[in-house]
């Protein structure tokens, strides 16, 4: 892909403005549009596609790793990712018998029987997003020290910031997991 920091004319950075991003996006798609004078469907779509990548964390910190060159390494998760981990694993799968537990009731006897369960169930994963919610804003308070960083060309920045780049998207996926989670109890 292109640099969508350049194609939306923004500065390579970590942190973005999001109000700034949109602005940049709206002027840019304006005068790709195809029906606009000078405007074409490869162009637009390339601004689209830079929007795409810059507007969640995740994506826009991959992408300027991927223009650094970083090549693409595992990261491990530390401790307190696996402990959240660890509460996130079994609730999931705990949601999951349950929901075949209620789908196998067929009376309003049994379904009723199973409503605290669902509270409490409920009750957790709810739990669960608050804390990956919290955990995410922190990160996400890093990244204009990553700017910082990157421009006084610190060595160990761009290892920094893929550690976080993953964390990010692993919060990203277990918040995913937690909604999806709460609107099948629903």
């Amino acid at each position: 892909m292109p640099n969508a920091f350049a194609l939306l004319g923004l500065p390579r950075a970590a942190a973005l403005d999001l109000e700034a991003l949109q602005q940049a996006y709206r002027d840019a798609s304006r005068s790709a549009h195809p029906d606009q004078p000078g405007g074409a469907t490869a162009r637009a779509a390339e601004i689209n596609a830079a929007y795409e990548t810059l507007q969640t964390p995740e994506k826009r910190l991959k992408h300027l790793l991927d223009l650094h060159q970083v090549p693409w390494r595992a990261v491990p998760i530390d401790d307190a990712m696996m402990a959240l981990f660890s509460q996130l694993g079994p609730t999931l799968q705990n949601v999951a018998a349950f929901l075949k537990r209620r789908q196998a009731a067929t009376s309003a006897l049994a379904k009723a029987l199973l409503a605290p369960e669902e509270m409490r169930l409920r009750e957790q994963l709810e739990a669960l997003g608050i804390t990956l919610d919290a955990e995410r804003s922190a990160l996400l308070e890093d990244l204009p020290t990553f700017d910082s960083r990157l421009t006084s060309s610190d060595a160990t920045a761009l290892a920094d910031l893929q550690t976080l780049q993953a964390r990010l998207a692993y919060h990203g996926k277990w918040q995913a997991q937690v909604r999806e989670a709460l609107l099948n109890l629903m």
